[in-house]
């Protein structure tokens, strides 16, 4: 690699047809800013964001079809273009200046395709005041603002080694292209969060497919960040720019925002990174089920640490406990299924599942100001007549 100009355009341009869509550069329309269809008995709308309803007549399998796929927008979806695009990589930890890849940089890049989860740190929120009786702050999602895709990119590391990574580099930086965020008046800048080096070169992925097509814009398009295990604001959309340092870097996204705080917490919070373990029934809240049958109770628990070890539902508001069936292929999450059959009367059901190291959901989730990973066992209500 020599000169300036080949420099700054590592691989050149090439076949640029073969990118698929090239989304336009028209602003999202002013009345949504989600781009894609939102059918109301999908999803459940929360401002600016779209969270998948477990209780669908359109269920999911493993993956998530990118229909029914949850929505975290801090502000509009951009419409971006793949001709146009281009993804910086500078900072004083790169060994020279600036690099930037096109989109056909990246597909002509070596790649890999992962299954991993994406989800909001604030996913189950609202259950700290439905269920605890607590006060948090920030949009009071249930538990549908998780998926799990099929995710094909280029890690991270290749694209690092590439700019010329340099040995004392600690953290990077990656910036989306959505707008800047504004909040009480103060304007905090493009949505980005730091990455440890060390994670950055293990399995973080800068994917531009979602289940085998290019990425749509409410996912991400051209390019955007999957982090598997963490939290979802690392897995940062639109990707723009990613800031190499040899100093430690941060933003709000991990000193204002994504900190546990509170009571038992230090002054400056908890820094967040690596999600908790969850479960969910797919079964509409308050369900009617007819009495004396059998029926087949569906659920899925998942977890940051990677694995799901065993599942035990309750049908009688966790004073007794059975193992549930495991179905589907584990990836991502693990589905499951059991088998009840109820007499008439209010039930209350719970799930809890073990994660790979034994470490069981607890019945009450620690409180903190801002109803990050709510983790504990959710009561869920059902009427048999």
């Amino acid at each position: 690699m020599t000169g300036p100009v080949r420099r700054r355009t590592v691989l050149g341009l090439a076949g640029i047809a073969a990118a698929g869509p090239l989304w336009t550069t028209a602003a999202a329309a002013a009345d949504t800013p989600i781009v894609k269809p939102l059918p109301p008995e999908d999803f459940t709308l929360l401002g600016t964001n779209a969270e998948m309803r477990w209780d669908s007549p359109h269920p999911v399998g493993d993956i998530v079809p990118v229909s029914r796929f949850f929505v975290r927008n801090h502000t509009a979806t951009p419409r971006l273009d793949a001709r146009t695009w281009r993804l910086e990589v500078s900072g004083d930890g790169l060994r020279g200046g600036p690099v930037t890849f096109t989109y056909d940089d990246l597909l002509r890049l070596p790649s890999q395709t992962i299954t991993a989860a994406i989800e909001c740190a604030g996913n189950g929120r609202g259950f700290f005041t439905s269920q605890q009786g607590q006060t948090v702050a920030g949009t009071a999602w249930r538990l549908g603002a998780i998926g799990v895709a099929r995710w094909r990119g280029v890690p991270l590391a290749t694209l690092l080694h590439r700019a010329g990574l340099a040995r004392d580099a600690v953290d990077v930086l990656p910036e989306g292209l959505d707008a800047d965020y504004v909040t009480g008046g103060v304007n905090l800048g493009r949505v980005r969060r730091p990455l440890p080096i060390g994670k950055a070169l293990d399995d973080v992925l800068v994917a531009y497919e979602m289940n085998g097509e290019p990425l749509p814009p409410d996912h991400g398009f051209p390019a955007r960040l999957v982090v598997p295990g963490w939290i979802g604001i690392a897995s940062i959309k639109w990707l723009g720019r990613i800031q190499v340092s040899r100093t430690p870097l941060d933003s709000p996204w991990d000193t204002q925002y994504y900190r546990l705080t509170g009571p038992g917490y230090p002054a400056e919070g908890q820094l967040l990174t690596r999600q908790n373990t969850k479960s969910v029934f797919e079964l509409p809240w308050g369900a009617t089920l007819a009495p004396r049958r059998e029926h087949v109770l569906r659920g899925r628990s998942w977890s940051g640490t990677g694995g799901i070890r065993r599942v035990e539902v309750s049908t009688d508001d966790g004073r007794t406990w059975r193992t549930a069936t495991f179905t589907g292929s584990g990836r991502g999450w693990q589905r499951w299924t059991l088998r009840w059959r109820p007499e008439p009367g209010e039930h209350t059901l719970r799930a809890r599942a073990v994660d790979r190291f034994g470490v069981v959901q607890p019945d009450v989730e620690p409180y903190n100001t801002q109803g990050y990973l709510f983790g504990a066992v959710v009561r869920h209500p059902v009427t048999v007549r």
